[in-house]
């Protein structure tokens, strides 16, 4: 029998004591494992849609619900705001791109987000099928959407009131002309069509066939992008000194938001460490007392012609065979956590997360986990590498 087989026929025989240590260390991995996919992932997907937005421009209110809702589409716009003031944005001369958004309605929960072709071209949006709206009351649903709702080619719908999908629908029928490839973008979770529609649709609702003049018509929010980086110095307080705008930062409003989530995800990531620290307390009480029960065994090894080496070789095999089920388990466990809380996530139609990613911090969350587990039995098998072979057998 080798050492390795001894080791294992060891931790079989304690099998409450050996699964005690497995758990708590899979827990602990488990639990770091999630954050790092669901965190990380949460944030390129920002950062991604963010991409070449310097400022969310819309009414009055919160600066990050401004930003979520006008990037993200992730909560209810502030207000609206006249297409004067939009059109203004387009002419100042620090602004390269202004692209106006309507929004007001949804179906089946997708935003229906009127906009124009520049909207898609920001994000690299391509048609899979279809082609693109020329006229009010045609759209084109993104990818998420399309499978989501089997939409395709043809199909007609009604916008419903509100952003939540759950507002009285409206009269008159979209009808889809086109069907946009995955852009792992927002873009994938959207409806898209003209900002003519949108107005059609709202002002038939509430003011008959009399459409308004442009003058009294509006926009939701525009997203800014800067000509220059001088423009990041005087824009926002040139539009925020205006009494109807409002101009709120992703890259600022984002870190803020993930300065708030970060409280919540330290203090799991602390508990996670408790845990993986516990798992390693466990392991060393485990080698420890197993060692005082083997003294006389590991005294019989040594007249058997075993080396203390191999002895000392033989508890650090324990805890590192100890450590790796655990860290085996907890990568596991997070990734399948993950998974379905990705699926959770897209039935609600929130930003997706997978668990199919591997992302390369866990190597360091696998190293530590091991490396507490090992360090934790230096102590017992030094003493078993100490072993006083005469005194011991004859104690028996």
């Amino acid at each position: 029998m080798n050492l390795a087989t001894l080791s294992a026929s060891y931790l079989r025989a304690r099998p409450l004591n050996t699964a005690l240590s497995v758990i708590l260390l899979a827990l602990g991995v488990a639990t770091i494992v999630l954050l790092l996919l669901v965190v990380g992932q949460a944030e390129e997907r920002m950062h991604r849609d963010a991409r070449g937005i310097d400022l969310v421009v819309g009414a009055k209110g919160s600066p990050m619900q401004l930003m979520l809702a006008g990037i993200y589409h992730l909560d209810a716009p502030t207000g609206n705001i006249p297409l004067a003031s939009a059109r203004a944005l387009e002419k100042n001369r620090f602004i390269k791109k202004a692209m106006p958004l309507a929004l007001g309605d949804s179906w089946k929960g997708h935003r229906i987000v009127g906009a124009d072709k520049a909207y898609a071209d920001h994000y690299g949006a391509q048609l899979r099928e279809g082609r693109f709206y020329q006229k009010p009351m045609e759209a084109v649903v993104g990818a998420e959407v399309a499978v989501r709702t089997g939409a395709g080619v043809g199909s007609t719908f009604k916008g419903a009131h509100g952003l939540g999908g759950e507002g009285d629908e409206h009269e008159d029928a979209y009808t889809v002309v086109g069907v946009l490839a995955k852009s792992n973008s927002v873009i994938d979770r959207l409806v898209l069509t003209s900002i003519e529609s949108v107005w059609e649709i709202h002002e038939e609702h509430s003011q008959g066939h009399n459409p308004p003049k442009d003058e009294a018509r509006e926009v939701t929010v525009v997203l800014v992008q800067y000509a220059s980086p001088l423009a990041a110095a005087t824009l926002p307080r040139q539009i925020n000194s205006q009494s109807e705008l409002q101009a709120a930062s992703p890259a600022y409003e984002t870190a803020r938001l993930f300065s708030i989530v970060g409280v919540g995800i330290d203090a799991l990531r602390g508990f996670a460490a408790v845990l993986i620290l516990a798992a390693g307390l466990s392991v060393f009480i485990a080698l420890y007392s197993a060692l005082e029960e083997r003294r006389y065994e590991l005294a019989v090894m040594r007249t058997l012609g075993a080396s203390p080496g191999k002895l000392f070789g033989l508890l650090i095999g324990e805890a590192f065979v100890l450590s790796l089920l655990g860290v085996v388990l907890g990568l596991l466990l997070g990734h399948g956590l993950a998974s379905i809380l990705g699926a959770w996530l897209e039935r609600q139609q929130h930003y997706p997360v997978t668990g199919l990613e591997w992302r390369p911090e866990e190597l360091w969350v696998a190293g530590i986990a091991l490396g507490v587990g090992v360090v934790a039995a230096i102590v017992p098998a030094w003493r078993a590498y100490r072993t006083d072979v005469s005194r011991t057998l004859a104690q028996g």
